[in-house]
């Protein structure tokens, strides 16, 4: 029986993903050596704004550009991602109702993770919220602490998420996984990885958990 949902936050509850990658080319830029392409933006996915930042800007521009970042990102959330997926937030409303802990476990850092949150009006939708490293994907590590705080086992929790990374950390912290494939991602690459466990649309999802 599932007792705990988690959920990841970009392109799991928003399609938060492509306003992410332009704040981040936007604020880096005049502090990299070279222009961004998406796809390096996406490499440095997993660790928070700060880890990213390190990998492409210099030590003595670090601060500046996580400045500007989060000023771009706070803007451009207004206009390129105001509200979160269609029906996520009723979910998590009837998974509450039915007495199931739900929990964020994102990669962004705490400061992003506000911003977004606040813009989606979901502030108070979590029991627990967990965000991401500098140093490293710490995903695995955030659902073993739930194990451990809510005295569950593995088979207790569910983490829903939308890349194939998602699914390597569940499988370090032996949780299963629920590929959310309803954003941008990659459905082939989810199915090749987590067959029969990819969700297409926020409906079918709700129609499982809630069954």
């Amino acid at each position: 029986m599932i007792k705990l949902v988690a959920f990841d936050l970009d392109g799991t509850i928003g399609n938060t993903l492509p306003m992410c990658i332009r704040a981040f080319k936007e604020a880096v830029q005049p502090y990299a050596l070279h222009e961004l392409s998406d796809e390096e933006v996406v490499q440095t996915f997993g660790l928070n704004e700060e880890g990213m930042i390190r990998r492409v800007v210099g030590e003595a521009h670090r601060q500046q550009a996580l400045h500007d970042f989060y000023v771009i990102y706070e803007e451009l959330h207004k206009t390129m991602c105001p509200k979160p997926f269609e029906g996520v937030r009723e979910l998590i409303a009837l998974l509450k109702q039915k007495g199931i802990i739900v929990a964020l476990v994102t990669g962004k850092g705490t400061k992003s993770c506000d911003i977004t949150l606040r813009q989606f009006d979901m502030e108070t939708c979590f029991a627990k919220i967990f965000t991401g490293s500098a140093e490293r994907n710490v995903k695995s590590e955030a659902l073993d602490e739930m194990l451990h705080t809510y005295h569950l086992s593995a088979d207790e929790i569910v983490y829903i998420g939308d890349t194939v990374s998602d699914i390597e950390e569940c499988r370090k912290a032996k949780v299963k996984c629920l590929s959310a494939a309803w954003g941008i991602s990659q459905g082939e690459a989810l199915e090749h990885h987590n067959a029969n466990n990819v969700f297409r649309s926020v409906s079918s999802i709700s129609s499982f958990l809630l069954s």
